[in-house]
């Protein structure tokens, strides 16, 4: 597709094509501009949260590496970090079992009410956070899981099986179902039709979920200070603590790395998605 203007093009063609971009650049801009300036931040060689005059004069010894020493060293900062990477993974793992379950099954033309159950499962993205998280801590307190790993991992999972359904659901809607059907008269059963055709084929979508899923799960906060105990910890549950209480710059230096790690998992997404696409035909190879 030719995005460039045309010769012929009109006065207002002009105006809308120049202003359209303004605008969509204002808009990044508007949306980049606070991790634009954390990244520097976080170099601070003083323990401020602004930028200090040997900063805006670029002088050397007015950077530090010292709150990423610290963080790497702190052991609350260091904790919270393992109570996170355990957290994330298994919570990755439950939302990506039972949404591609749920997406395969939500595919399938005999199933009846598909649209209400759809809106169910993907009901926490669009309710507010805060009451998803109440609703769960009564919950949970009732059978025992609050305050226990075991009930932020089924909260966090609760959380990204959305994602994992509408990215499964996304990747199906280009799949050949008479690809199935031709294995299942070949003799194959559904487990063998599933692992050796159709999987391969939504995997792409099933990795992208996964993704999707695991940073819901390791940037999430609210739920966890609602159904996890100090033993819990996240790490987005120590910086909004040492937002509350420590005013530690060292939050600079690991939201610098969060959105590393974030923009590195979008980029893997991104991949995949035009692996999928490729896949099943939807673009030039």
């Amino acid at each position: 597709m030719d995005h460039k203007l045309p010769p012929y093009a009109t006065t207002g063609q002009r105006i809308w094509f120049y202003g359209f971009r303004v605008l969509c650049g204002l808009i990044f801009f508007f949306l980049m501009a606070p991790i634009l300036t954390i990244i520097p931040l976080s170099f601070n060689a003083e323990d401020f949260f602004t930028f200090t005059p040997g900063m805006l004069a670029f002088e050397p010894e007015a950077y530090s590496l010292k709150h990423y020493v610290d963080f790497f060293t702190n052991p609350d900062w260091q904790q919270a970090l393992r109570n996170s990477v355990l957290i994330a993974p298994m919570a990755t793992l439950l939302a990506v079992s039972l949404g591609t379950l749920a997406a395969i099954g939500l595919s399938q033309s005999h199933v009846p009410f598909k649209g209400t159950i759809m809106a169910i499962m993907i009901s926490p993205m669009i309710v507010p956070l805060i009451i998803s998280a109440a609703g769960m801590y009564f919950f949970y307190s009732r059978v025992g899981l609050q305050g226990t790993y075991w009930g932020v991992v089924l909260a966090h999972a609760a959380l990204g099986i959305p994602f994992v359904i509408i990215t499964v659901t996304a990747t199906l809607v280009g799949f050949d179902r008479s690809l199935t059907r031709a294995a299942a008269s070949l003799g194959a059963n559904p487990v063998t039709t599933f692992f050796k055709i159709q999987m391969p084929l939504i995997l792409p979508g099933v990795i992208s979920g996964g993704l999707f899923a695991f940073i819901t799960s390791f940037d999430e906060v609210v739920v966890v200070i609602f159904v996890g105990s100090a033993g819990q910890q996240t790490l987005p549950w120590q910086m909004f603590t040492g937002l509350r209480e420590q005013i530690s710059p060292t939050i600079l230096a690991v939201a610098t790395i969060l959105v590393v790690i974030s923009i590195m998992l979008l980029s893997v997404v991104e991949i995949l998605r035009r692996r999928s696409e490729r896949l099943r035909g939807m673009s030039p190879g």
